[in-house]
Order: structure tokens, then C-alpha cells, then sequence
């Protein structure tokens, strides 16, 4: 098949710094502050693509020589974590930015999606905007009149066709850009992760159409995603990108493996900050770690293995009624399970709470842990995400565990065994 896109040694820097802000009296408002010692009121956050050190040059090199193909009726999936710069490689494709140094070839027209509201008019209706775009593309008014109805059905958004699409929700302007692209000639289709706006049953829409697009009509779709089921379920092949690098350019199931391996946390103890007012609030976290019902600390767990969460908290004033609880996410952030200790009176004091875990087998994968600290009377701390616990796949050892939980069940009736003791 012949290459569509052709990317040689492509890079993509930026410039951090001071900009001007659009107006002098807000660049005299920078200046008086500066003065003052003052932070700046209109500083834009930036930083080098490894957010967890920090920059010591003032360019970024958001790509850095990436080499690549991609063939006539490809659906590749590009993924990677946030500031990998997957969004700026879609930008250089569709034309929107121009890279820095390197050339990309592209053969034939572009349609992208890449965030909400793209090549949309605010102040025209549906109707003007999905000619506006048509005319974009190059095509002629009569090949757009062809695809108008088709269009509008798909984007469910016919009754306010002609309402300015200044006036819509997010999930309607996702809907008419999507149908506008998907639906509109063009021979390459990118699509950024603005999905994630759109309702469930159109997000299947949408992923049904993709899989149309590419399969049946032979057109090119790049498709941008957290999302590793819907990557896997529609692309073919996968870009993995990890601070402006290509890191791995193979089939899909390879690189979903690759990168759910290497963006694991090897971390077994998560250290959490304390809150600014925290005599205020009465109670706050402290640590949270991960360990086998030995007490043993683990940064990995065998499917089938018994496991438990160590929460180490600290009582700045005597609380009735308390109560701690624990929330277990998958990567979808769907409610696994969520467990909370029967209410108490608690003095002050630094505690420790063990949340022990053995009849519930969750699926191999990455899985967030909420934590929240509360009483009859109120809400006093609770953090999304504070810790996370790996589970690795099953073993010999556990295929004959009787009780089976996967991903996405909710609330389960029969809660994880707490006890809650005074720390060390």
C-alpha cells in the first residue's frame, strides 16, 4: 500500500519565557509586580517534557526526531502520558503548527478533530459551520448538499442545526465536529482525545465510525487516547511516545503492553502532603502503602493474591463519630469497590488503618485508591488518587479462586476487613 505520511527526523521547540500579555496596561501590571517581589499575575505554566525535574534551559523540545510511515488505510493509535507530545504531533500533521526542523510529507487532505470546537465559527449555525469546514477541505458545495443530512443525523444535534454553535454544550460541539469530519471526503482523518467530552454511547458511535472509515472506505485514521481498550479494540498499530521520543512504533498489543509496563508506579508507599490548615480540619493523611497481609511492602500484586492498605493518619482534634473510608478505581475511573470502618471516637493521636482485602480477585492492570476521612458531621479530607496498587496477571497458583471480581462492579456488600489502631 502507499505511504500517506512520511515523517523525517521531526522536531518541535518551544520558546519559555516572558511574552508579551496583549495590552500595555497588563505588561506595566507584570512589571509593577516584579517589582514588588511579587508573583506574576498573567504567567503561563510551562516546563520540559520530564515534568518531575526541573528545566534548566529555557527551550523545550516538545518532539525530538521522530521518524515514522504510515500506509493508506492505517488506524494508528498514539499514546502516551500527558506532555509525552502527542497533541503537538497531531498539530504539525494537520497543519496547524510547523515543525521546527525535519519535513512531514502528507498525501492528500486532512480532516482533524483535535479539541473542542476546531475549525468551528462561533458565531455561525451547525449549517454554516459544516459548509465552512466542507470548503476548507476543498470541496464543492454540491459534495457537501450529498453528505449534509447523513452528517446531521450522526451528530443527533438536528434540532438546533441552525443555532449559532457559540451556544452549545460541549458534547454537542463534539458531536457536529466529529460527524463534520468523519463524514466530510477527506483521506486522512486525526482525532485528538476530545471523545473523552461525548457521552458513552457516542463515544461507540464515533469508535464504530472510525473502524468504518479505516476498514471499509481505506482511509488513514490517527486516533490520540488514555483510553487502552478503545486503542486496542479500533487501531491496528500504535505509536508510543515518551518525552518527545518515539519509544515504540509496533502493533497495537505490543505497545498497550509496553507502555502499561513501563508507565507502572514501582512505588509501594505513597507520602501524601499536609494540608495548610490541617489543626483546622481536625484529621489529615499522612502515607499510604501497599502491602501482602504479611505487612510485607509491595509495589506489585499477584492476581488471586491476598493483599492490604496500610493508611497512616494523624487526629489533630478529638472527632465523634469518625470515619475512615477506601475507594478502588480502575483506569477508567469506575467504581470498583469502596469499603468504609464502622463509625468511632477517636482522641488525637497519630493511627494507622488497615484496610485487608482477600475474596476480591481484580483484573491484571493499574488500579487509583481514594481515601477519605470524615464523621457523622462533616467531611474532613479526601483525596482522589492517592495512592494506586498494580496487580500483575493471574498465576497457577490462583485459578482456582472461587470468587471472582472484575473491573467496574460498584459497590460490593461484603466490605474489606479494617482495623484501625494507634501508629508506632
Amino acid at each position: 500500500m502507499s505511504k500517506v505520511i512520511r515523517v523525517e527526523n521531526l522536531s518541535k521547540a518551544y520558546q519559555l519565557g516572558d511574552f508579551g500579555t496583549g495590552t500595555i496596561s497588563r505588561d506595566l501590571e507584570r512589571f509593577w509586580a516584579r517589582i514588588r517581589g511579587k508573583d506574576d499575575p498573567f504567567l503561563k505554566i510551562g516546563e520540559v517534557n520530564d515534568r518531575t525535574i526541573k528545566g534548566v534551559s529555557d527551550v523545550v523540545w516538545s518532539l525530538k526526531d521522530l521518524n515514522f510511515e504510515i500506509e493508506q488505510g492505517d488506524a494508528v493509535g498514539i499514546i502516551g502520558r500527558n506532555g509525552a507530545g502527542k497533541s503537538t504531533l497531531l498539530k504539525i500533521l494537520s497543519r496547524v503548527t510547523s515543525p521546527t526542523t525535519g519535513s512531514v510529507k502528507v498525501k492528500g487532505r486532512v480532516a482533524s478533530l483535535l479539541e473542542v470546537g476546531t475549525g468551528f465559527h462561533p458565531e455561525l449555525t451547525g449549517t454554516e459551520n459544516i459548509y465552512l469546514n466542507g470548503a476548507i477541505l476543498g470541496m464543492r458545495k454540491a459534495e457537501i448538499k450529498r453528505k449534509f443530512d447523513e452528517i446531521v443525523d450522526f451528530s443527533g444535534v438536528e434540532r438546533y442545526i441552525d443555532t449559532p454553535v457559540k451556544r452549545y454544550s460541549s458534547g454537542m460541539y463534539v458531536r457536529l465536529a466529529f460527524a463534520v469530519a468523519a463524514h466530510l471526503e477527506s483521506e486522512i482523518l486525526i482525532v485528538d482525545e476530545v471523545l473523552a467530552v461525548g457521552d458513552a454511547e457516542f463515544q461507540k458511535k464515533c469508535l464504530g465510525k472510525m473502524g468504518d472509515i479505516s476498514k471499509g472506505e481505506g482511509r488513514t485514521v490517527l486516533f490520540v487516547s488514555h483510553n487502552m481498550g478503545a486503542i486496542k479494540k479500533f487501531c491496528e498499530k500504535a505509536i508510543y511516545l515518551d518525552k518527545g521520543n518515539i519509544k515504540q512504533y509496533d502493533t497495537v498489543d505490543k505497545v498497550i503492553n509496553s507502555y502499561t509496563i513501563l508507565s507502572r508506579d514501582t512505588r509501594s508507599v505513597y507520602a501524601v502532603a499536609e494540608p495548610a490548615d490541617k489543626l483546622a480540619i481536625g484529621a489529615f493523611i499522612s502515607q499510604i502503602a501497599v502491602e501482602e497481609t504479611s505487612g510485607n511492602r509491595v509495589s506489585e500484586i499477584r492476581v488471586g493474591d491476598s493483599w492490604q492498605i496500610r493508611v497512616t493518619f494523624t487526629i489533630t482534634a478529638n472527632v465523634k463519630h469518625f470515619i475512615i473510608a477506601l475507594g478502588i478505581i480502575d483506569s477508567r475511573e469506575t467504581n470498583v469497590r469502596t469499603t468504609w470502618s464502622n463509625p468511632v471516637d477517636i482522641t488525637a493521636g497519630k493511627y494507622e488503618a488497615v484496610f485487608i482485602e482477600s475474596d476480591l480477585l481484580l483484573a491484571s492492570g493499574r488500579y487509583g485508591l481514594n481515601v477519605g476521612l470524615s464523621s457523622y458531621e462533616k467531611a474532613i479530607q479526601y483525596i482522589e488518587n492517592a495512592a494506586y496498587i498494580n496487580i500483575s496477571d493471574i498465576s497457577a497458583d490462583n485459578l482456582d479462586k472461587s470468587i471472582i471480581r472484575t473491573s467496574g462492579i460498584g459497590v460490593l456488600l461484603n466490605p474489606m476487613e479494617i482495623t484501625i489502631y494507634p501508629a508506632k
